[in-house]
C-alpha cells in the first residue's frame, strides 16, 4: 500500500495561521465595520427644523441652532437604528421631536 503526500505551496501555513490570527482578534476586540457618525473626542448634533448635522469637539458647546440628541437616542454608526430615525425627524425650537419637513 502506498501512501501519496501532497505538499501545500510554500507559505500557506503561514498565510493560513496569520488570515486565522487576524479573524480571531477582530472576532474577540468586538470591531465593527460601520462607520462611526464622529470621530473619536466628539459627539454628534443636529440643527433644530432639520436633518443635517454636525460634529462637535468635546469640550466645546454646541453650536448655535443645533441640539444634541437626548442620551437614549444618540446615533453612533451610519445607518444604525437611531441614524435612520434622525432621517425623518427633528426637533424643533422648543425642544419637541417632531417629523423632518420633506427635503426640497
Amino acid at each position: 500500500m502506498t501512501t501519496r503526500h501532497t505538499r501545500r505551496a510554500p507559505g500557506t501555513a503561514v498565510f493560513l495561521i496569520a488570515c486565522s490570527t487576524a479573524t480571531l482578534a477582530a472576532l474577540l476586540t468586538g470591531c465593527t465595520t460601520a462607520d462611526a457618525i464622529c470621530r473619536s473626542g466628539q459627539y454628534p448634533v443636529q440643527y433644530v427644523g432639520a436633518t443635517g448635522g454636525d460634529c462637535v469637539d468635546n469640550g466645546h458647546e454646541v453650536p448655535k441652532g443645533a441640539f444634541r440628541y437626548p442620551k437614549d437616542k444618540t446615533p453612533k454608526h451610519v445607518d444604525d437604528k437611531w441614524d435612520r430615525y434622525w432621517q425623518t425627524h427633528t426637533l424643533d425650537e422648543h425642544g419637541a421631536i417632531i417629523k423632518a419637513p420633506p427635503a426640497s
